[in-house]
């Protein structure tokens, strides 16, 4: 089978954009199956960077077709933004290269004042480092049962009916929030604007899919943020609000497990969060500072700087587990030049046991601190090799070692964000 799930083997920010891009050229559809207009990718081709947040990174390349799944939460205005934006660039989407779920859930105004009120709080527990975009409650509605979804657009005579349902349950958590109310009118009016401009992207994308499955074509399953942000399997509550592990590809386009074929995490070379929550291998001093500052460490479309530390080998043989990643694509080795010495983290200690995985606890995941096996870096430079033989010797022994502690082969290396400067040891699409 020739499909590939690309899924982020930490907290996101992994460098999924360039490796997306990469693998594009193989393939003939890209599929985005969770998120919302969060992902942020960066695509460096030739001259030109783009920052993509919700489209699918194929949608850059001509002869490609990009869907935006079921799975995903859509902002229909960022949608139009982000397609100006492009056309800008000189990139033209249109119905015939983008494709959006029927079914999809719609993010509106109301959800992006609710993320934005709750995260702004300062009750203890309540902020957890979300992008203020209203993803969070629109998942909350969408499992509530009383979510908009795109093809509601289609049938303006029953919009109102399900308004109020909507506010049924909205109404009174702004009165308890102390937020002003919102009139149906208003977001009826809000929908009925937009409806125009996204509903010719409107498809029964399962069925589109299925049928291109059949026919042999080889399709991209793009995830957004990382497998240890997912709801179920990450660091809760500091997680997203959808599963971003590979099962979810399946779920999230419509299609059956056996569609999804090889798994492709994304590693980088070190370790990055954005926002709240654990992180055993933090670096607080200047060597996380030092790497935060190489690796241009700051989110693509929220621009918050990134926290840094050291590669966690537990953290992430945990997300080759609950993703069954087949590979790993190892990111900015680039950025570790230059150190005297490097760390990997091998394991946990709790209350002076020592753990193989990241503990479920929220407490325990608080209270867990690394263990490191230390490494002599390498004063070469790593950045832009296309080659083994264009390593420094102690950067391979780095790499060999990561790939016996997460317990999965390193697929590719990435050693710049330029596309062409990848070290390619198997093709998902092609070695099977």
């Amino acid at each position: 089978m020739a499909n590939v799930v690309v899924v982020g083997a930490q907290w996101g920010d992994e460098g999924k954009g360039k490796i997306v891009d990469w693998l594009s050229l193989e393939a003939d559809v890209v599929v985005r199956f969770q998120g919302g207009h969060n992902a942020g990718h960066t695509l460096v081709i030739g001259n030109q960077v783009f920052k993509l947040a919700l489209l699918p990174s194929g949608i850059v390349r001509p002869g490609k077709l990009s869907v935006i799944g079921n799975g995903v939460v859509l902002d229909p205005y960022h949608l139009v933004d982000e397609i100006a934006k492009l056309a800008d660039q000189g990139v033209m989407v249109s119905p015939d290269n983008l494709k959006i779920a029927e079914n999809v859930t719609l993010i509106l105004s109301l959800h992006r004042e609710l993320d934005a009120h709750r995260e702004e709080a300062t009750t203890e527990g309540v902020k957890i480092g979300t992008t203020k975009r209203g993803i969070g409650p629109a998942y909350e509605d969408k499992v509530g049962r009383r979510a908009i979804r795109l093809m509601d657009l289609c049938e303006p005579n029953t919009l109102d009916e399900k308004i109020a349902r909507l506010l049924a349950h909205h109404e009174p958590l702004r009165r308890g929030l102390g937020l002003e109310p919102i009139a149906a009118s208003a977001i009826r009016d809000e929908l009925m604007a937009i409806a125009p401009k996204v509903l010719p992207f409107m498809d029964a994308t399962w069925d589109l899919l299925e049928t291109l499955r059949r026919d042999g074509k080889r399709i991209l399953f793009e995830g957004a943020q990382g497998a240890m942000l997912d709801i179920d399997h990450g660091t809760y509550p500091f997680v997203t609000s959808s599963n971003t592990v590979a099962a979810n590809a399946a779920t999230g386009s419509g299609l059956g497990p056996k569609a999804v074929g090889y798994v492709l995490g994304i590693a980088k070379a070190y370790t990055t969060r954005v926002g709240g929550g654990p992180f055993p291998t933090e670096l607080t001093d200047e060597i996380g500072q030092l790497i935060g500052d190489k690796g241009h460490e700051y989110g693509v479309n929220t621009g918050r700087r990134r926290r840094c530390g050291w590669f966690d080998a537990v953290l992430v043989r945990q997300a080759v587990k609950t993703s069954g990643i087949d590979g790993i694509a190892l990111t900015k080795l680039d950025i570790l030049d230059g150190f005297e010495e490097i760390k990997i983290c091998v394991g946990y200690l709790l209350d002076g046991a020592m753990l193989d995985r990241m503990p479920a606890s929220q407490a325990a995941q608080a209270a867990i601190e690394p263990v490191y096996e230390v490494f002599p870096g390498w004063q070469q430079t790593t950045q832009g090799a296309r080659s083994w033989v264009d390593l420094p010797a102690q950067a391979i022994k780095y790499v060999r070692r990561i790939e016996e502690l997460i317990e999965a082969p390193v697929a590719l290396l990435s050693t710049s964000p330029e596309r062409e400067d990848t070290i390619l040891v198997h093709n998902p699409f092609r070695d099977r």
